[in-house]
């Protein structure tokens, strides 16, 4: 690896990570006289001999830049015996790049012009042979916010479906439905039904009116870029107003039988007592005509006796 670079001037590049040195290779520097109109972006990341799970970045690009992709590795091994290679997906990447080392760093950076989307994608560096150490950089461009939830509305009215892209301002903007699998775009007015128009370059509206169950599933909103195209969905519920009348009358129906229930358990409860209590009184009846009948049973004997103490 040393050879390899041992003929390569040094330049200094800033990273986010730690400045280091970078050989420039002649190709670098006829690109970047080719590309010098265009922005430089510059991105890093880090990995350890330790890590364990591959790292990751996400970057956005809107317009064509020069793009310079960073990756650092720590080791406490021999940095020279360290293999690194570069990868566009699966394709290997043999220009571009440079190795450094400082202390126990290793550091390597890719770049690339990105001018069209051919040049948009993944871009994978790796450390090692046997036991890879991997990270990626996933070149995006801007994402199409849409809507999350269903938009729900009724028969007969209208609705203005929205989409945007933050701090982005897409070239043009396009809007289809789906049809299943099949996205039909959406052109020019028909009978008015469909009106396409943005307060901002950033965002765009399709309104559509007269709306019937038909209109409803999944619209899809399109934005170009100078670097690739983008999309978000919102989907759309269009019901008719027998939906809410229909549940209306399903609760209305279920307090119906609720009060019903009521009403016979509490017409239940009072027969079930009625016979019990009717018993309760005939036993006090009884109770009492036999206190009776003793109470006279009893009062004879002493009168009898009394007189005959008497005579």
């Amino acid at each position: 690896m040393t050879t390899k670079y041992s003929n390569l001037s040094l330049e200094s590049h800033n990273i986010s990570v730690t400045a280091a040195p970078f050989t420039s290779l002649p190709v670098q520097e006829e690109m970047t006289t080719k590309y010098s109109n265009l922005s430089l972006e510059s991105h890093s990341i880090s990995m350890t001999e330790h890590s364990n799970m591959p790292v990751e970045k996400n970057i956005t690009l809107e317009r064509p830049s020069n793009v310079e992709l960073t990756c650092q590795f720590t080791t406490s091994g021999d940095l020279n015996s360290v293999n690194v290679t570069w990868k566009k997906g699966d394709k290997l990447l043999e220009d571009n790049y440079v190795v450094n080392t400082t202390g126990s760093i290793l550091y390597t950076q890719y770049r690339v012009a990105v001018i069209n989307s051919k040049q948009m994608g993944s871009y994978s560096c790796f450390f090692g042979e046997k036991k890879q150490q991997k990270g990626t950089f996933n070149l995006k461009v801007p994402e199409i916010n849409g809507k999350n939830k269903p938009l729900i509305t009724y028969v007969g009215d209208s609705v203005v479906l929205m989409c945007k892209c933050q701090d982005c301002l897409p070239l043009n903007w396009t809007w289809y439905s789906g049809n299943g699998s099949v996205q039909v775009p959406i052109g020019v007015p028909v009978n008015d039904k469909y009106v396409i128009s943005g307060k901002h370059a950033n965002e765009t509206g399709l309104k559509i009116t007269q709306l019937s169950e038909d209109d409803q599933g999944t619209y899809w909103c399109h934005a170009i870029f100078e670097l690739g195209e983008s999309e978000g969905h919102v989907k759309l519920i269009v019901l008719s107003y027998l939906v809410p009348l229909k549940a209306f009358c399903a609760i209305a129906a279920e307090v119906v039988l609720l009060v019903a229930i009521i009403l016979l358990f509490e017409m239940y409860t009072q027969k079930k007592k009625k016979p019990s209590d009717d018993g309760k009184e005939l036993e006090q009846g009884e109770q009492l005509k036999l206190d009776d009948s003793n109470g006279i049973e009893n009062s004879g004997p002493r009168h009898r006796k009394n007189e005959s103490v008497g005579q």
